[in-house]
């Protein structure tokens, strides 16, 4: 018998998600015994800070990555908007399960929607996407900072007197928690972070973890991913910047909605494109150098120069 080792995070979506991943092997191999190991990353080590200011996302990946690389785990379970634009040599994504809901929803502790928060609302959102798209359409809503587990974000909002947050669709949806949703915030106003809802399953470049994760395979979903990720990957620059993405495959067409934002949302560009899917990951390159052409090289620099500033 071969024992398969799945990493992952440690919080309860996280592990969630590595469960799922889980019985599906299961039920693919039941020749193989399939085991879950926990790892503690930076990101999960450093709660009370925006992510923005510790150098991003990669923090809840990177421990995981170094774990698969040197064997001490078979194949690695992220939510796919925690990946870097740049995978580490030898390593890959191997699969990419059917997506889940893709928006964001907003929490409110009085039940009101989005458009009838009072006027100097607060929310809570850590999310330099969340916090610019908020300011664009409500420049009178006061962001907070806000970290922690799906649950410990939901008891915040009590325990902090704010009025609303603005977490995942997906999250919410996998741990049970629907009777919290008040609304789902249409892309219209809120455009979902790269990847949003959907699942990476990484592993290495060079042995049968690859070929025994095909059948997890969403292809539909891949395009989509495959799409926003090459935007990103033509904007980021090393600094903290609103960027937003959403791909539909719809037949043979991928129809990509790309934004870029000044974090304090009083400048936000958004551009869509449409084309054929064997070209997915040319038009996420292409969507972002028109919005780059638009306006948002500029913006990117501006955020570039301010971070520098910052670590002076």
């Amino acid at each position: 018998m071969k024992t398969i080792k799945i990493g992952t995070r440690g919080s309860p979506l996280a592990v969630w998600q590595a469960e799922w991943v889980r019985s599906q092997l299961l039920a693919l191999y039941p020749e193989h015994e399939v085991k879950v190991v926990k790892i503690k990353t930076t990101g999960d080590k450093i709660a009370d800070v925006p992510l923005a200011q510790v150098g991003g996302k990669a923090l809840f990946v990177k421990e995981i990555e170094v774990a698969l690389l040197n064997g001490g785990i078979d194949l690695a379970v992220h939510s796919m908007k925690d990946m870097p634009a740049e995978i580490p040599s030898g390593l890959c994504i191997g699969a990419v399960p059917k997506r889940e809901n893709p928006l964001d929803v907003l929490i409110s502790r009085n039940g009101y929607s989005f458009k009838d928060l009072p006027k100097g609302a607060h929310i809570g959102s850590s999310s330099l996407r969340r916090g610019a798209q908020v300011r664009h359409v409500r420049p009178d809503i006061k962001m907070h900072p806000l970290r922690g587990n799906l649950d410990t974000r939901i008891r915040k909002l009590e325990t902090e007197g704010l009025d609303a947050i603005i977490v995942a669709a997906a999250g919410v949806r996998r741990l049970g928690l629907e009777a919290h949703i008040t609304e789902y915030l249409p892309e219209a106003i809120m455009l979902p972070a790269i990847g949003q809802g959907a699942l990476s399953i990484e592993v290495r470049e060079d042995d049968d973890f690859r070929r025994l994760m095909a059948p997890l395979d969403h292809m539909e979903t891949r395009l989509a991913v495959e799409s926003e990720r090459a935007f990103l990957g033509r904007l980021e620059g090393g600094c903290q910047v609103p960027i937003a993405a959403r791909a539909g495959v719809i037949q043979n067409l991928v129809e990509l909605t790309g934004m870029v934002a000044e974090v304090d949302g009083s400048v936000l560009l958004r551009e869509a494109i449409t084309g054929p899917a064997d070209q997915h990951e040319k038009l996420g390159v292409e969507l972002a150098d028109r919005l780059l052409e638009m306006g948002g090289r500029e913006i990117l620099k501006k955020i570039e120069v301010r971070d520098q500033r910052s670590e002076v």
